[in-house]
């Protein structure tokens, strides 16, 4: 029984720390809002209808300035895409490819296994279209930054007035949620900015809510796959070691 007991809670001992791998955490000692994502836990999955939506407002306004540079349009099936319409989202964009016959340089449509196009030629006309400040690639964003989705939300709907006796320098936005409290993006995300095909009403919070879950996606695009596997595993541990202790008894039960 001790056994059986010992086995039970190391499962959930795994099951709980997979879900904490999901909990997000305040951004460095700020408290953020704490919103519902159906891709938390361990048995949490992608909205894809969501990230579509997500993908919308990332393609029509975050992708002016930031980038997805290890991100490949192919990857846009994962959130219910078909391929004729990944191909028409790449075939948008033109990737230089070559040399040719000649050894030059050409500009093509993009094909499903490009990687997204940036939106400058390089990290220094970034800053000049903004600035002086560099727009920071969105690949993984939401796991490089404590607090995952949350924080995301919260930052893109956290702009207001500075209050009294703070000082913005020139170029530089009030933000609640951006360590210091200055950034230098504008407030992007307003009522309204998209329209949603789906009819969902575009607050700028859900807005804020629908791209956080497409960088999410787009963070770990097997990150479905991965946690259902780890659910069948833990399962396949569970049920194995109870019949490794019933094996167990029946071979020592003639020895008592």
């Amino acid at each position: 029984m001790r056994t059986m007991k010992s086995i039970i809670f190391a499962a959930a001992a795994v099951a709980v720390s997979f879900g904490f791998a999901e909990v997000a955490k305040a951004n460095e000692g700020i408290e953020l809002p704490q919103q519902i994502w159906a891709q938390s836990g361990p048995f949490g999955r992608i909205d894809k209808t969501q990230a579509r939506r997500g993908f919308q407002v990332f393609k029509e306004i975050c992708a002016n300035c930031h980038s997805l540079g290890l991100v490949s349009y192919r990857n846009l099936r994962g959130i219910g895409f078909t391929e004729d319409q990944v191909k028409e989202i790449a075939a948008s964009a033109q990737v230089q490819d070559g040399p040719n016959d000649q050894g030059e340089m050409f500009m093509r449509p993009a094909i499903q296994s490009d990687r997204f196009v940036k939106p400058f030629e390089n990290d220094k006309k970034a800053r000049v279209a903004n600035n002086g400040s560099l727009p920071p690639d969105l690949s993984v964003i939401v796991k490089a930054r404590h607090g995952g989705e949350d924080y995301i939300a919260a930052l893109l709907t956290g702009y207001a007035d500075a209050p009294a006796g703070f000082s913005v320098p020139d170029g530089k936005y009030y933000n609640k949620y951006f360590p210091g409290n200055t950034v230098g993006m504008p407030q992007m995300l307003f009522d309204d900015s998209v329209t949603y095909a789906d009819g969902t009403k575009a607050t700028a919070l859900q807005e804020a809510k629908d791209v956080a879950v497409f960088l999410s996606y787009v963070a770990e695009p097997t990150q479905d796959e991965r946690k259902a596997l780890g659910v069948k595993v833990i399962l396949f541990l569970v049920v194995f070691s109870g019949l490794m202790y019933a094996c167990k008894r029946q071979l020592w039960a003639g020895l008592h």
